[in-house]
């Protein structure tokens, strides 16, 4: 079995017309993702890439029955979007969309969190279990089925560490790139939870970067929660404090947030750290063999 996505999953694309959406819808429906329907207001009633196109989520899921969503629209539109899917009733809402000011994603979190409302991103490259279903940006190609589950901050690293495992001859169950905003949905702890209760997955990679507090409480729940081995890679080693790095949740700020205090905490906790990210794929290689013996491809 997968987490969160399956080839069974319906999945509706909100912006499926614009620039980024048809680019990606493109891509997604090549590797065989079950796209029922996008969304652009005023162009219902046409087709784009042969797939249905509403005026409203609402009309969407109710014609497809699809559930999950995918945002493709820009930052302006985007919160508006998030809300629209969710009373719309998708089970599961991906944000790929960078740039959403963080007072929106704040309102929109503790809303969500009301409402029971699953979500991930945003600014974050989506979701993949190989072979079955592509829901963002991810590059298809380079993933390959097996045991091993992924969870990032960074989508830079999730391909690299993708692209490790997969010429090391360890394919992935899921992998999750759950973005680098300082607000988001589902977080370290949260996937960490459903790879533990996932009998496919057999071991997991989780990339962290500077900034924020995920990478300390995921140390936590590995330790008192999971049987199964994570190899943990942290990024920003080097990081000036006060600067933002890449995403807007990756700053240092009050000497919190350091890539070596995380470092430190997983170390502390039991983790197997990857000293640098060109040994992602070959630290799993090797932590996997000594929990299950020859790795399976």
């Amino acid at each position: 079995m997968s987490i969160l996505v399956d080839q069974n999953t319906k999945v509706l694309v909100q912006g499926i017309t614009g620039k980024h959406g048809a680019f990606h819808t493109e891509r997604m429906l090549r590797y065989g993702t079950e796209i029922v329907g996008g969304v652009t207001p005023g162009k219902g009633g046409s087709r784009f890439l042969n797939v249905p196109v509403f005026d409203t989520m609402k009309e969407a899921v109710r014609m497809t029955q699809a559930g999950v969503s995918v945002i493709y629209v820009p930052a302006v539109h985007a919160p508006s979007a998030l809300y629209e899917a969710a009373e719309a009733g998708v089970r599961l809402i991906v944000c790929i969309t960078e740039g959403i000011p963080v007072l929106e994603m704040a309102r929109f979190k503790e809303w969500a969190k009301e409402e029971n409302v699953q979500w991930v991103g945003p600014n974050c490259p989506g979701i993949i279990t190989p072979g079955e279903c592509k829901i963002g940006i991810m590059p298809g190609e380079i993933h390959t089925r097996g045991p091993i589950g992924v969870i990032s901050r960074s989508g830079t690293l999730t391909y690299e560490a993708v692209w490790q495992l997969t010429h090391c001859g360890l394919g992935q169950s899921t992998c999750v790139g759950i973005g680098g905003d300082p607000i988001g949905g589902f977080g370290f702890v949260d996937l960490l939870a459903r790879f533990q209760d996932d009998p496919e997955t057999k071991a997991v990679v989780l990339i962290g970067e500077i900034g924020g507090t995920q990478e300390e409480e995921a140390a936590r729940f590995i330790r008192e929660k999971m049987s199964k081995p994570v190899v943990a890679f942290v990024a920003g080693l080097n990081a000036p404090e006060g600067r933002r790095m890449g995403h807007a949740g990756a700053i240092i700020t009050g000497g919190t947030g350091r890539a070596k205090s995380k470092i430190e905490c997983f170390r502390d906790h039991g983790v197997v750290i990857a000293e640098n990210p060109a040994l992602i794929g070959e630290t799993m290689k090797k932590i996997y063999r000594e929990q299950y013996g020859e790795q399976e491809s």
